[in-house]
């Protein structure tokens, strides 16, 4: 089961053998159960999330009661809030699961010690943060100037498998539309 996380690090450096069983030994595996949160809005978030198997996602409630999908987590992906884990304030959103999902975690006094004995991890992780930055910053500007048609094909290029996965009105959050205007759109 670390395999494939050992996998998603190797895109940015090299591990070794050794670095293998150092980052085995810091994650712990643990299951959730469809709908099961891993982070309630209001909680600290102890954990960075891998996912292995599964789908979840992370999103926050407005006052009048409407979700809003900040992000989907499917296989191969961290999720978590950042903000939250590295400030240990309590979180705006929650993470729940949208299928049975399991992860690989790491809490941030493992993250730490990971860092102490596998240096590159530092630079592993930062290459991550500086990609979720990157992604959030042009998935903002993308709200802001293309048209919801073309958010969606952002989404199907980002997301391939995630359409069959997940009903109708979570897309439409996920893109800031209404399920109606969704059904418009995949009708052109």
């Amino acid at each position: 089961m670390y395999e494939a996380l050992i996998k998603n690090l190797q895109r940015y450096v090299a591990v070794s053998a050794d670095e293998a069983a150092t980052i085995r030994a810091l994650f712990t595996y643990r299951k959730y159960r469809k709908r099961q949160f891993i982070i309630q809005e209001g909680d600290v978030v102890r954990y960075e999330s891998y996912v292995l198997r599964g789908l979840s996602r992370i999103y926050e409630v407005d006052p009048k009661g409407k979700e809003h999908i900040i992000q989907f987590g499917p296989e191969d992906w961290w999720v978590g809030d950042l903000y939250s884990f590295l400030t240990e304030t309590p979180s705006r959103y929650a993470i729940d699961c949208l299928e049975d999902t399991e992860l690989l975690q790491i809490s941030r006094p493992d993250l730490e010690r990971l860092y102490a004995q596998v240096p590159s991890m530092e630079r592993c992780f930062r290459i991550m943060i500086q990609n979720a930055f990157i992604a959030a910053t042009q998935r903002v500007s993308a709200n802001l100037t293309r048209t919801a048609g073309q958010r969606y094909e952002d989404f199907l290029s980002r997301y391939p498998d995630i359409g069959r996965r997940v009903p109708d009105h979570q897309i439409a959050s996920y893109l800031g539309i209404t399920p109606q205007s969704l059904s418009r759109i995949r009708a052109r």
